[in-house]
């Protein structure tokens, strides 16, 4: 057991659980930080956040909290395409010999967008909804549902970052959704992605299991802890703070 890690674990779980946002984006670059090896660190990262969100998975299905016709038209165009991002990143030689530098540049990339993405949904939240697009039926957006599962899928695939935040974000400006289902759908739809990314980085070696299993050691209870202070704590400067951090932190590795 590595107490730094379980600590490491810990803090990033608690501030998951106060503002359920960030998790991999400020979990992958620590671990890089840290002197893991990239693939290494996205692997990890996929493998761990799965576990992680299954405990989400199981209470909001007790709570009749995700939009399963929603789930599935994400995942059509998710998994498929992070299937192909990490196929692309191991079987293609010209690919594999670069892939340390291709993953932390669109590393930095991702993180940036994210904490843009995180600070709209903050400080703008009010202001962009309703809009046109969120009154027309889930039907009638099916294919771009597809669509956003795809580009959004690639992304998660290559960097591990945007499993939650990323769909989020799309979800939150463009369907209408109660705050509850809104996040049971975001995590349902993120479990099945970064199991499926999980599994393929795993069948090519590219996960730590100890750093993994030191890891949720610290994360579970500082989810739980996090989760139960969210009446007592305002997530808003919180998720400031942590917008900051991952875009300092994304301009870096660009």
């Amino acid at each position: 057991m590595n107490l730094s890690i379980t600590i490491m674990g810990l803090v990033v779980g608690l501030l998951v659980g106060l503002t359920g946002v960030g998790g991999a984006a400020l979990l992958t670059p620590l671990l890089i930080v840290l002197g893991i090896n990239p693939s290494i660190a996205v692997g990890t990262d996929l493998v761990y956040n799965s576990i992680t969100k299954l405990f989400g998975v199981t209470q909001h299905w007790k709570q009749s909290t995700i939009n399963v016709k929603m789930v599935k038209y994400l995942a059509l165009g998710s998994i498929p395409s992070a299937t192909l991002a990490i196929g692309t990143l191991h079987l293609f030689p010209t690919f594999h010999q670069h892939q340390e530098q291709i993953i932390k540049h669109a590393l930095g990339y991702v993180m940036t967008l994210v904490a843009v993405s995180i600070i709209l949904r903050v400080f703008f939240d009010k202001k962009i909804r309703p809009n046109r697009w969120q009154l027309q039926p889930l039907e009638k957006k099916r294919a771009l549902t597809i669509l956003i599962g795809v580009i959004f899928g690639f992304i998660v695939g290559l960097t591990s970052i945007g499993s939650g935040s990323l769909f989020a974000i799309a979800m939150l400006y463009l369907y209408r959704m109660n705050t509850s289902e809104l996040v049971g759908t975001d995590i349902a739809h993120a479990f099945l992605l970064v199991t499926v990314a999980g599994i393929l980085n795993a069948s090519f070696g590219r996960v730590d299991y100890m750093l993994t299993a030191n890891l949720l050691i610290g994360s579970i209870p500082g989810v739980l802890i996090g989760s139960r202070l969210t009446t007592k704590v305002s997530a808003k400067p919180l998720q400031t703070v942590m917008a900051t951090i991952i875009l300092i932190s994304g301009l870096k590795l660009i």
